[in-house]
């Protein structure tokens, strides 16, 4: 049985005319339907262009990338893609915000309209739908963007380190939230991030990529006793062994 999203001997260089940049080479990776995949490895390796690789945003130089055995542009399954900011808009509420997928795909009918309110109201924003994301903590913010993402039902999220511009205890608050919303609906979510502990407390996996060009150095199984949340998870005796062997494999590139 294939996997849900593969990627077999991809490579991939940007061009300009100063010359070629090798991004990544002969990166193998296999993800299952339901898996929440983190992504780690040196700034500047090419984390965020794996992301744009798998939504076809790029197209692979050498190698073949399958969603469900089709290329990302012929598949049916739907990618959402969640930047490092929430990029709401200033001028439109929060319900409005949440609602500009469905209408820039003509979908917002009053079954899409339902399940974005229920969405608002089970992720503690309903009081908030008529707000201008200003009047939001950054938290909340990215809520929203997560909302946003998810009333357009993907079947693969990409997490292009979306905690990034918060606050430490923010981002800790918020990773538990969005950790929840996405294990609930259960979703396939591949997750780019510097931050280990992060990698650890919501990953299934974490996959190590080398320094540029990017080549897969350890896929590490990540298993905890028990349903933990990602703070949970940060609590544990074996969290501590994972960072340990995860910084020890980002060190052999030091």
């Amino acid at each position: 049985m294939s996997s849900f999203l593969a990627l077999n001997h991809v490579s991939f260089s940007y061009h300009s005319p100063q010359g070629e940049l090798p991004a990544m080479t002969d990166v193998c990776l296999s993800i299952e339907k339901g898996e929440f995949i983190s992504v780690v490895g040196p700034s500047g390796c090419g984390k965020s262009t794996l992301l744009s690789l798998i939504c076809g945003l790029l197209p692979p130089e050498e190698g073949e990338i399958l969603i469900e055995g089709l290329p990302p542009g012929a598949s049916d399954v739907r990618i959402g893609y969640m930047l490092q900011r929430d990029h709401l808009f200033e001028w439109r509420n929060i319900f409005s915000n949440v609602c500009l997928g469905l209408e820039i795909q003509k979908t917002k009918d009053e079954e899409s309209t339902a399940y974005t309110e229920q969405l608002l109201k089970t992720y503690g924003l309903e009081d908030f739908r008529q707000v201008r994301p200003s009047e939001l903590s950054g938290g909340m913010r990215q809520r929203a963007a997560l909302i946003r993402t998810m009333t357009l039902h993907p079947d693969l999220l990409l997490l292009d380190e979306p905690f990034s511009a918060l606050d430490y205890q923010t981002r800790l608050e918020v990773c538990d939230d969005i950790a929840t919303i996405i294990r609930e609906a259960e979703k396939t979510a591949v997750l780019v991030t510097h931050d280990l502990s992060e990698a650890i407390s919501f990953g299934d996996r974490v996959i190590v990529l080398s320094s540029r060009p990017a080549r897969v150095k350890a896929d590490i199984p990540i298993s905890f006793d028990g349903m933990l949340s990602p703070l949970e998870r940060r609590n544990s005796n074996a969290f501590y062994q994972y960072f340990n062997m995860i910084w020890e494999e980002l060190k052999k590139d030091a």
